[in-house]
């Protein structure tokens, strides 16, 4: 039986790169952002144009997305989900992406010492046909157990407690997905903050390579390690050339 599996998955891995991801038939289908400032989230002027719930998980209860105020506010009680939005941009001419967000103190208690209260995602086209078996099966095993599967490189920027600013990590099952530690502790909890990143260093500094073009952005905040439920807020994000 362990043979049998070796081999089914040697085949699943063998098949075309494109094939593993979606984020290539984005790279091929959307039109390249452009301009001197490329406007990603516009959550304080009331819009989600373009934004669209991203479930990971079937089953999962949906955290609840909504606008109020100057914000888009999170709440999830059991589960999560994402929220996301399908925009190409290439991060070597916009490489800085600025966003604000604010998490409340009791969503960075000890129940968010593995699961980040806060998550803002990327999604990166890549040649999936280039990276080793280990990975081309773990994409493949990926696309079998989520709703989506996984693009050719997911960088997320975090808010832990238990790590200090500026730690790059790997998920536990997979090495495509990336996290930046941007915030750490609970000294500006209740607070807004403006965050402001060089994506195209921090694509580097994390997997070591050029990164190809953006083809997704998305926000994230489910329940805690201990089950209890998490509310955040989210401002608007922009991508903009280097300084």
């Amino acid at each position: 039986m362990r043979w049998l599996v070796l081999l089914v998955l040697a085949g699943c891995a063998s098949l075309p790169g494109d094939e593993l991801t979606w984020s290539s038939s984005l790279a091929h289908t959307l039109p390249l952002e452009d301009g001197p400032m490329i406007e990603v989230a516009a959550f304080s002027r009331q819009r989600m144009d373009g934004w669209e719930p991203f479930v990971i998980f079937p089953g999962n209860t949906p955290t609840e997305y909504r606008l109020d105020g100057e914000a888009l506010h999170a709440e999830s009680r059991e589960g999560g989900s994402a929220l996301w939005r399908r925009i190409r941009i290439d991060v070597r001419r916009h490489p800085v992406m600025e966003w604000r967000w604010r998490v409340p103190r009791e969503a960075v208690g000890p129940a968010s010492r593995r699961s980040p209260p806060v998550r803002v995602s990327l999604g990166f086209h890549g040649d999936a046909a280039k990276l080793d078996f280990d990975d081309r099966v773990k994409l493949r095993m990926a696309k079998a157990m989520t709703v989506h599967g996984l693009p050719y490189a997911s960088l997320l920027y975090v808010w832990r407690t238990d790590l200090p600013e500026g730690t790059i990590y790997a998920h536990p099952q997979t090495g495509r997905v990336r996290y930046v530690v941007v915030e750490s502790g609970q000294a500006r909890v209740d607070t807004w903050l403006t965050v402001r990143r060089n994506v195209r260093e921090d694509f580097r500094r994390a997997f070591g390579e050029e990164p190809g073009d953006l083809v997704s952005v998305g926000v994230m905040t489910d329940y805690g390690d201990d089950g209890s439920p998490r509310r955040a807020q989210y401002g608007d994000i922009t991508f903009r050339a280097a300084d």
